[in-house]
């Protein structure tokens, strides 16, 4: 009788599993099936666009959260600038327009009425926070000015997937202004370390920084620095950028302020962005065949509570479930008692996990005798019966444990899936097997970089900040001229 039990129980595992496709066979379908049922997304009537569903909305509060603290600590503060922005005002920067044009939406009437002047959803706000700068700023006294603003984007996307590539997205842009171009390339460096320990401390993503190549930098910078990931498919992610403008927009929107010496001069910019997109990334990243892997400190529950009772001991059991939710709980974990009458424990254990909770807690009336739990990681589903005192008390250090474990094995798979190639031929083998990251050499010229892509669709994904000093008779992975660099190509979302 208990050997049936077991075989139903396994097989109405295997059930709840199914409903998401096979990882290593359908990853794209894999990734949707997870965005929709893991509740953190749904489609929207409007092509493109996602409804964030509370569980993914709470996930990015998480994220908002951890970074606007990190980017305070730096002297940042918070403000808003609309959506709209005036064509003319737009089009005063050349090379940002060109760059943004393909993308941007158009408002060009107000109830019946044409508008006198289109208005831009805003793709980006450079220009506009700009404008306004040039209010703001008339001394050297009045800089630096260190300001970010979360809001929504448009950027008409001809492709688009949930959270990795959408119409409409939420994010973070921060727009700086600086008294020289030392300390404006002090402020892009600083944003961008705050990024990289944000991605691999608190969401345990592993990433390759670096600067990007011409043709890949934003529009308008004078030099772009990334933060590159590797998802579970081969291909790349950037996850956040950190914009040296130079004085362009400066001189453009005519941004001056007078300096101690006397003499009007044109501020130097920065900017910056991170979006929902990484929450993609937390899903391809850390993901596996049973759904989302979420990193602790990120996770909107840390922990879940399943209790586990028949009717005779339910309220016990079940007020015993609570109590030690209240215990977790005052030592600042998230934690979540699912007492759901309606469904069974196993479809709860399969939701969670699906749901990708870092730790599971069952408590029945035999624990409850003996004063245990029974704990489940969701990374390894490795179950432990510990002392409920224990538990409790364990509980930060387990946490910081799993956190860990977490970023290691995305570690070890980034460092497996980076290649070092020298041949054009060994370059396109790599790129059609989704290998990862290559390394090659490269000799800094446009045409190169262009005819890589067009061959092989992989792109230079930056000129990292360590190793992209070319070797001793390094040669161009395309042309087989000098090498300027060692950069890292991949085909990218």
């Amino acid at each position: 009788m208990e050997q049936k039990g077991a075989e139903a129980k396994e097989a109405g595992a295997r059930t709840y599993v199914t409903a998401i496709a096979d990882r290593d066979e359908e990853i794209s379908q894999w990734y949707t099936d997870v965005v929709l049922k893991a509740q953190l997304a749904d489609y929207s009537p409007v092509r493109g666009c996602m409804i964030i569903r509370p569980y993914g909305y709470a996930l990015w509060e998480q994220i908002q959260g951890e970074l606007d603290r990190r980017f305070k600590a730096t002297g940042v503060t918070n403000a808003y600038f609309p959506l709209f922005i005036p064509e003319s005002m737009f089009m005063k920067e050349a090379e940002h327009v060109e760059g943004f044009a393909p993308e941007v939406a158009w408002v060009t009437h107000a109830g019946n009425e044409k508008l006198a002047e289109r208005l831009v959803v805003r793709p980006t706000s450079e220009v506009i926070i700009g404008a306004t700068y040039t209010k703001w700023i008339q001394s050297y006294r009045d800089l630096p000015v260190l300001i970010n603003q979360w809001c929504n984007v448009v950027r008409w996307e001809r492709r688009t997937l949930p959270f990795l590539r959408t119409t409409e997205f939420l994010w973070q842009e921060g727009h700086t202004a600086h008294r020289d171009e030392a300390d404006a390339r002090e402020r892009t460096l600083l944003m961008l370390e705050v990024y990289r320990s944000f991605l691999e401390d608190h969401l345990a993503i592993p990433v390759v920084t670096g600067r990007k190549s011409n043709r890949e930098k934003f529009a308008g910078a004078v030099d772009t620095y990334t933060t590159e990931a590797l998802m579970g498919d081969g291909r790349a992610l950037q996850t956040a950028t950190s914009h040296y403008l130079g004085d362009g927009f400066a001189k453009v929107l005519d941004i001056q302020f007078l300096d101690q010496d006397g003499v009007h001069k044109h501020v130097h910019q920065t900017s910056w962005g991170l979006s929902t997109r990484v929450i993609g990334a937390l899903i391809m990243v850390h993901g596996d065949e049973r759904g989302l892997v979420l990193p602790p400190r990120v996770a909107p529950f840390q922990v879940i509570i399943v209790p586990i009772a028949p009717e005779p001991r339910r309220d016990e059991v079940f007020q015993a479930a609570r109590d030690l939710a209240g215990q977790l709980a005052d030592k600042g974990i998230r934690v979540h008692v699912d007492d759901r009458p309606e469904h069974t424990p196993g479809w709860k254990f399969n939701e969670w996990e699906l749901r990708g909770v870092p730790l599971r807690l069952e408590i029945g009336p035999r624990d409850l005798d003996a004063g245990t739990v029974v704990l489940v990681r969701r990374d390894t589903g490795q179950k432990e019966t510990v002392n409920m005192a224990e538990a409790v008390d364990s509980m930060p250090d387990r946490l910081d444990q799993l956190q860990a474990a977490i970023y290691a094995k995305a570690k070890a798979f980034l460092e497996e899936h980076t290649h070092f190639v020298t041949r054009r031929d060994q370059l396109a083998e790599l790129v059609r097997a989704r290998a990862g990251m290559i390394l090659a050499p490269w000799c800094g010229a446009d045409q190169c970089e262009l005819a890589v892509k067009e061959e092989t669709g992989a792109t230079i994904r930056c000129i990292p900040d360590k190793g992209s000093e070319p070797e001793a008779g390094d040669r161009c992975v395309q042309c087989g001229q000098a090498a300027r660099h060692r950069v890292y190509f991949a085909r990218a979302y």
